[in-house]
């Protein structure tokens, strides 16, 4: 988990909501959205877009849906959205497991491929929650600043 800032276990009833809308199913779909979302709302500010941060929230977008697709059993939802200095973004899955560090080597001692996503989300956002659905499966919502 992500152990240097808060991550919670609820049932939070706008998540479920999440799940019925359609979304991006692919990664590149998800980043794509997030530039959108991103793109509109400095357009619309007049605010300057850090080309960094945008580049960490792209990153966290796709970690986010890759997991979802390789560990949780697809992505049942997604959503993005800007809220103050802040993007967030939401990917809901299959799966209830919580989404775990994987160690760097197996147990014979091979080093694994794979297994950094999780803690580059847990280091791009400045929050992360994991909250289980009512009808199964969880949601991971990570707030990644943007400036």
């Amino acid at each position: 988990m992500c152990e240097q800032h808060g991550t919670e276990f609820a049932l939070e009833p706008f998540a479920a909501e999440r799940r019925g809308r359609a979304g991006p199913r692919k990664p590149a779909e998800a980043r794509r959205a997030v530039e959108r979302a991103v793109t509109e709302r400095c357009r619309a500010t007049c605010a300057r877009c850090d080309p960094d941060a945008l580049s960490d929230a792209l990153l966290v977008a796709s970690e986010l849906t890759t997991n979802a697709i390789l560990h949780g059993g697809g992505i049942t939802n997604f959503h993005v959205d800007v809220v103050g200095r802040d993007v967030r973004v939401s990917v809901c899955d299959r799966s209830a497991d919580v989404p775990v560090v994987a160690p760097r080597v197996d147990r014979r001692g091979c080093h694994r491929i794979g297994g950094h996503g999780w803690p580059i989300v847990c280091r791009l956002a400045h929050d992360v929650r994991v909250t289980d659905l009512p009808t199964g499966g969880k949601c991971v919502t990570a707030l990644v600043p943007l400036s």
